[in-house]
This record gives structure tokens, C-alpha cells and sequence, in this order.
């Protein structure tokens, strides 16, 4: 069968290759969904790409392994598979090389633009309002209006959604766009929200050698629900403001701003654990090409985190014009970025776990 790209042969011949010995079905979902399909399309391998974890555990059981002459290394291979795939159901289709060039130095550069764009929008209507500690209930707003924000970040917010649903679909399709229940999406949901399959069976994740000493399921959870509390803290505000005409900022015992600051706790922690352990993984395990966009996707959450935490502290100081400005430009970049940068493997993940619960419940083994 042929295949768009070399990484989806080569991932088609170790599919082939481990259909044969079988020795790794235990360690994760990969396993067990290869053994139902005899040959693959691009779909089916996509699919196996986007449920393996790249938790190492694979690499360091096969007997196939470099430096044997099968060069069998799945979890390279499928992470060269899986970061393809991002771009590949990118939408718009002209969109698509921005995989490519979305890395640090251009989400460095969008942010900065965006915070200098936010603080001569502010220096135009109001100069003196950028260094002015503003100590009034409304003072997010003396720097930029309420319906402004609202029309900027909404507008962002709505594209992005548009552009991730659009490559998530054309994904699905892919993948033969199979019928769920809801046990599907329960227990995808389940394993989505634990990261299963990210502990090398049942250990760890491996790197250097063959103990499970990587942190790297650890530090996903501090990002994964960093990021969720921080979209639990915008959504109570959100509603606070429409709903009981409380504004912006509040207190910082009231629930959206613990749900802010516990969020952005974990928006610090979690990208730099894995900065870290991405800086300290085993050479032969790395994700070939896309290194600098998943560094720039984790360096985007971590302004956010960092500046939304100072804009608790030092909210009240003549900072807080250049904090926000700061803060929103990786807001903004964020919002714009994210359908064309790591953060569409999440959703991707999902999809290929409901597909896998499935496919197991089709067999009779859900």
C-alpha cells in the first residue's frame, strides 16, 4: 500500500513488523488496536499515531530495537506520524506550513507584537493610564474597554474554535468516522483525563534507560488542568459579569480568582517540567522536525501562566499596563495559534481513544 509520506511507510513496516511479534500489547492501546487491522491506510496509522503517548516503554522492551537490522523504534516514528498529521488536517489548507514555522521565535514574536499593538492602542486613547497604578474596581478597563476586549478576543476565540473543528472533522473522516455510544466517549474521557497510557504500562514513562524515571505524566497533569481551571476561571467570570453585573478583577478569595491563580500555578509548573524533560529526553525517543513548535506552544502557556499570577500580585501597581498588555498578547497568540501548533494533539488524543473504544466494543473486548 502506498503512503502520502515516509514517515507513514516506515510506521506501515514496523506495524508489520510488531503485527508479527506482539511482545509489547500490554504496554498500551497502540498494540491492541494494530492486532485488529492486517494492512494499514494513512487513516488507521494516523490513528495509531495519535493514541501512542511516545512513553518510551516500547523502545526498551523490543528485542527489534536499534541497533538491530529491523530498526524498529515506534515511538519515533509514530511522534513523526502523529506531528504530520497535526498539518496535514490543518484548516484552511493554506494554513499548513505554519506548522512548520510555528516555533518559539514566532510565538516570542506574536506575543511581543500584540502586548506593543495592546499598549499603543491604550497610549492613543489614554497615556497616562499606562503608568498609573489603577486602584478602582474597574481598572482592567482603563486600559482597554470592556466591549473592545470582548470584540478582539471574541473574535480570536470563535476562529480558532471554527479552525480546530474543521481539522478535527476532516481527522475523523480519516479514520473511517465511526459510529460512538456513549461508553465510547466515557471511557476515551476517562483515559483522556488520567493519561492512561502515558505510564509504560503500568510504571512510568521510560527515557535515559530502562527504569520509569520520567516525569513527563506528571507534568501533563499540571499543564492539562492548569489550563482547564484557567478556562473554568474566564467562563465563571464571564458569567458573573453578564449574569450578576459583577466586573472584573475580583478578590482573590472569590472562585474565578482561586481558579485563576490554582490555574496558573499549574501553567507555570507543568510547561516547565516538560521544557525540561524534552531538554533531558533520550536522543533516539525525540520528536524528529516540529521540535522549536513544541517549544513554542509551551513557552505561549507559561507567559500566560506567569503573567496572569503577576497580574494578581502586582495588579495593583503602576506594572499592571505593561502585565496586561503582556499577558493578553499570549492570550491572543494562544487563541490564534492553537489550531496550528501542539495544541490540537490533545483533541486529536481524544478522537483516537473514542475510536479505539469502539473498535474493542465491536469485537466484543469493551
Amino acid at each position: 500500500m502506498s503512503h502520502e509520506s515516509p514517515a507513514l511507510t516506515e510506521a506501515d513496516r514496523l506495524m508489520t513488523v510488531c503485527n508479527s511479534c506482539r511482545y509489547c500489547e500490554g504496554l498500551c492501546a497502540v498494540f491492541p488496536a494494530m492486532e485488529m487491522k492486517r494492512s494499514f491506510s494513512d487513516g488507521d496509522l494516523n490513528h495509531l499515531a495519535n493514541l501512542c503517548h511516545g512513553c518510551g516503554a516500547c523502545f526498551h522492551d523490543c528485542q527489534f530495537s536499534p541497533p538491530h537490522e529491523f530498526n524498529v523504534n515506534v515511538p519515533k516514528v509514530l511522534a513523526q506520524v502523529r506531528t504530520e498529521s497535526y498539518a496535514h488536517y490543518a484548516w484552511p489548507a493554506a494554513a499548513r506550513p505554519l506548522f512548520a514555522r510555528h516555533g518559539l521565535a514566532l510565538a516570542l514574536g506574536l506575543t511581543v507584537s500584540f502586548a506593543l499593538f495592546l499598549l499603543g492602542f491604550v497610549a492613543a486613547n489614554n497615556p497616562g493610564a499606562l503608568w498609573t497604578a489603577h486602584l478602582d474596581d474597574s481598572r482592567f478597563y482603563a486600559l482597554m474597554p470592556h466591549n473592545a476586549m470582548v470584540a478582539l478576543f471574541g473574535t480570536a476565540f470563535l476562529y480558532m474554535l471554527l479552525a480546530i473543528f474543521m481539522g478535527a472533522r476532516a481527522f475523523w473522516r480519516d479514520a473511517g468516522a465511526p459510529d460512538l455510544h456513549a461508553g465510547d466517549h466515557l471511557e476515551a474521557s476517562v483515559n483522556a483525563a488520567k493519561l492512561t497510557y502515558l505510564d509504560g504500562g503500568g510504571q512510568g514513562c521510560f527515557n535515559e534507560d530502562d527504569k520509569p524515571t520520567d516525569r513527563r505524566r506528571l507534568w501533563h497533569h499540571f499543564t492539562f488542568y492548569g489550563f482547564l481551571l484557567c478556562l473554568a476561571s474566564t467562563s465563571l467570570a464571564t458569567l458573573y459579569h453578564y449574569l450578576l453585573g459583577r466586573e472584573a478583577p475580583y478578590a482573590w478569595y472569590d472562585i474565578p480568582a482561586l481558579l485563576g491563580i490554582a490555574g496558573g500555578i499549574g501553567l507555570v509548573i507543568g510547561p516547565i517540567g516538560l521544557i525540561h524533560a524534552k531538554l533531558t529526553r533520550l536522543e533516539e525517543l525525540r520528536t524528529p522536525g516540529f521540535k522549536s513548535m513544541e517549544y513554542g506552544f509551551l513557552v505561549i502557556l507559561l507567559i500566560t501562566g506567569a503573567t496572569g499570577l503577576a497580574l494578581r500580585l502586582l495588579g495593583e501597581t503602576p506594572l499592571l499596563g505593561l502585565l496586561l498588555a503582556l499577558h493578553l498578547g499570549a492570550v491572543l497568540t494562544f487563541f490564534l495559534t492553537m489550531p496550528y501548533g501542539k495544541f490540537v494533539h490533545g483533541l486529536y488524543r481524544y478522537l483516537a481513544l473514542s475510536r479505539y473504544a469502539r473498535d474493542k466494543r465491536e469485537i466484543g473486548l469493551g
